[in-house]
């Protein structure tokens, strides 16, 4: 991805969005990435995508807890079937 400061945004944007229609670009300001640009195109792709949420055991939610069991114990009633 190529990147490009903020300053260069305001000498160069035409250059710049020519360069995001092709590829992402990543807007820079003192030397941290703060902004991305993309095409709507690969937003929407990333936009569908599910997102997945991760949690610590202690911290996850009752339904998560629920969903946990009942693929151990599946699991354990595949095991037992199999012996």
């Amino acid at each position: 991805m190529k990147q490009f400061t903020f300053s260069d945004m305001n000498r160069a944007s035409g250059e710049i969005l020519e360069t995001a229609l092709i590829e992402p670009v990543a807007l820079t300001k003192r030397g941290k990435q703060k902004l991305v640009i993309l095409t709507a195109e690969a937003y929407d792709r990333l936009k569908g995508q599910q997102q997945v949420q991760s949690y610590r055991l202690a911290d996850a939610p009752e339904h998560i807890h629920d969903e946990l069991m009942e693929g151990i114990d599946a699991i354990l009633d595949g095991a037992h079937r199999d012996a």
